[in-house]
């Protein structure tokens, strides 16, 4: 081999243990739920308070990943689009806020702010998911809700609710668009089913 065909070699070996070795610079996308209703029913306000317990997820959800669906029975996720929490760390707060301007407790809680209280709602987050199956596209956010006495623990409702909203196009951040606008109609329709039933 002549010295050339060898320097040739070398060169070619260390620009691909360079190209083998450096990270892939990959910009993750971050995305949030962040949506409150503004069209809330305002209320009395009543001498009671109400614990909102942190949520609890269905396995495929608990997780920062975008879901999304492209075939029957199967979840994927997408690669570069991620929420900035979990499904339950986000809705947490926006439950707790949405309750909070019915007026209709005197103090909504939630862990670790534990006392004496006169509800407890816990909340099943069952699916946040966009669905590229169907024409157009569409996202679905469905949870469960139950509203229990604190001191006994007895089931006082429990109501599931689902919302589905159309994608503007096939595209993750149309789908987080989506999303905020169905927490925004599930919060509402929460805060009716637990001011009806809070007596």
């Amino acid at each position: 081999m002549t010295v050339a065909a060898t320097i040739g070699a070398l060169c070619i070996l260390s620009l691909s243990a360079c190209t083998l070795f450096t990270p892939v610079d990959i910009d993750t996308k971050k995305y949030a739920l962040s949506t409150i209703p503004d069209d809330l029913p305002i209320e009395r306000t009543h001498p009671a308070t109400l614990l909102v317990l942190v949520p609890e997820t269905a396995p495929a959800y608990a997780t920062s990943r975008m879901a999304y669906t492209t075939r029957k029975y199967q979840i994927a996720y997408f690669s570069q689009n991620e929420w900035v929490e979990t499904p339950a760390q986000m809705m947490l707060p926006l439950i707790v806020e949405t309750l909070r301007r019915t007026h209709y407790f005197s103090a909504v809680l939630s862990p670790p702010d534990f006392g004496r209280q006169t509800f407890m709602l816990h909340t099943e987050i069952i699916e946040l998911s966009q669905d590229f199956m169907s024409d157009p596209a569409v996202l679905r956010l469905t949870a469960r809700f139950d509203l229990r006495q604190e001191t006994t623990n007895r089931l006082i409702a429990a109501k599931e609710l689902s919302v589905q909203v159309r994608l503007a196009d096939r595209t993750p951040y149309a789908g987080v668009v989506a999303a905020n606008e169905a927490a925004g109609r599930l919060l509402r329709e929460l805060s009716r089913f637990v001011i009806e039933n809070a007596h």
